[in-house]
C-alpha cells in the first residue's frame, strides 16, 4: 500500500474560459469541483488505477465536509482527522491552450496537538505501507521541519518516504535524507539557488540536492517532461506529448503516482509516471486518469541531453502577480 499525507488539502474549483483578460467580465465554458491537495491527488490517481492507497487528511468546517463527501463519492480510502480551522478553497482558470492561472488560499494553521494527531495517524497506518508520500504546502505556522521529522522516524522504521513540497520545507526534508523527492523546475531552482534554462542546469541542480541528502530525485519539467536521477547514479530523461492539453493541475501528482505504482525505479517507472501525467494534462480540472485515459505510445525515454533548452517560463501579464 502507498500512504499519503496532505497537511493542507483543498477544494479545487477549475473554471474553463476561452481567454483570460484582466479586468474583463468572462463567461465560463465549464466548471469543475474536485478534491485537492497533492497527496490527495496521488491517492486518487493510484486508486483510479487499482493500486492500493490511503490518504491521511485534516478537515474542518463546511469546506472540509464537502471535501470528504467528494472523496467518498470517488470511493477513496482515507483517514480523516478533524481540525478546528476550515479547509481551504483554490481556484484555477484554464485556457484552451492548457495555460492555467491558479489562486490558492493559504489555508489555516494547525495546532501542535493537531499536528501530533496527524503524525500519529500516519505512523500507525504506515506499518503496512511500502511508501509514504508527504506532499504539498505546509499550512500557515507549521514548523518547516515537519516532513524532516517524519522522514527520520520512517527511515528508522525501514519505510520509504517520498517528499513533494517546496521552499524551506523541501530543504529541511532533503537534509533528513528521504528516499525520493519530486520537485518541479521552479522548486528545484529555489531549493538550490540555481538558474535553470536547460537540461544540464537541471542535472547540476539535482546534484546539489543529492549532496544535501536526497537519495533519488524525480524532477517534473512541465511540457519538457521529467528527469530521474537515482541513488545509484542512473539518469533517465523522458517526455510525453499531449495532443489536446486541458489542465496541468495535478499532473505532477499523477507523475509521482504512476512512478510509484510501477516500482519507483528506472526507465520503466519513469515512463509509466509520464504516461499518467500526460493523461492528467488531457483531462479537465484536477481529474486523475483512469486506465482508459492512459496512452503510453506518446512516451519517449532516453539519456538526457545537457544542452537541450527548456521551454521558457511564462511571463506574468503587466501589473499581474
Amino acid at each position: 500500500m502507498i500512504l499519503t499525507l496532505t497537511l493542507n488539502p483543498s477544494l479545487d474549483r477549475t473554471i474553463e474560459v476561452g481567454a483570460l483578460t484582466r479586468g474583463a467580465v468572462i463567461r465560463a465554458a465549464a466548471t469543475h469541483l474536485d478534491p485537492g491537495g497533492k497527496g490527495v491527488n496521488v491517492t486518487r490517481a493510484l486508486l483510479a488505477n487499482d493500486v492500493r492507497s490511503c490518504a491521511v487528511i485534516p478537515y474542518g468546517g463546511s469546506e472540509g465536509r464537502r471535501l470528504l463527501d467528494l472523496l467518498s463519492a470517488e470511493g477513496i480510502y482515507m483517514i480523516p482527522v478533524p481540525v478546528e480551522g476550515p479547509t481551504r478553497s483554490n481556484v484555477a482558470i484554464a485556457e484552451p491552450d492548457g495555460t492555467v492561472t491558479k489562486v490558492n488560499e493559504p489555508g489555516t494553521a494547525l495546532t501542535p496537538a493537531e499536528l501530533d494527531t496527524l503524525a500519529g495517524a500516519v505512523l500507525d497506518a504506515a506499518r503496512s505501507a511500502s511508501w509514504v508520500v508527504a506532499s504539498g504546502s505546509l499550512p500557515p505556522g507549521a514548523p518547516v521541519d515537519v516532513y524532516a521529522g517524519l522522514c527520520r522516524r520512517f527511515t528508522d522504521a525501514g519505510i520509504n518516504l517520498a517528499v513533494d513540497t517546496s521552499g524551506p520545507a523541501l530543504v529541511s526534508a532533503v537534509n533528513a535524507g528521504p528516499a525520493l523527492v519530486k520537485p518541479n523546475r521552479d522548486e528545484l531552482a529555489e531549493a538550490t539557488g540555481t538558474s535553470i534554462a536547460c537540461v544540464g542546469d537541471v542535472l547540476d541542480a539535482v546534484g546539489k540536492l543529492r549532496a544535501m541528502g536526497a537519495r533519488s530525485v524525480l524532477t517534473s519539467l512541465g511540457a519538457d517532461g521529467a528527469l530521474l536521477v537515482e541513488h545509484d547514479e542512473q539518469v533517465w530523461y523522458g517526455e510525453c506529448a499531449v495532443e489536446e492539453p486541458r489542465s496541468s493541475v495535478g499532473a505532477g501528482d499523477a507523475l509521482l503516482a504512476g512512478f510509484l505504482a510501477a516500482g519507483a525505479r528506472g526507465a520503466t517507472a519513469l515512463a509509466e509516471g509520464l504516461a499518467w501525467a500526460g493523461a492528467a494534462v488531457g483531462l479537465p480540472g484536477s481529474r486523475m486518469p483512469r486506465p482508459a485515459d492512459i496512452d503510453r505510445t506518446h512516451v519517449r525515454i532516453g539519456p538526457p541531453d545537457p544542452a537541450r533548452p527548456l521551454t521558457p517560463p511564462p511571463r506574468p501579464a503587466p501589473g499581474g502577480i
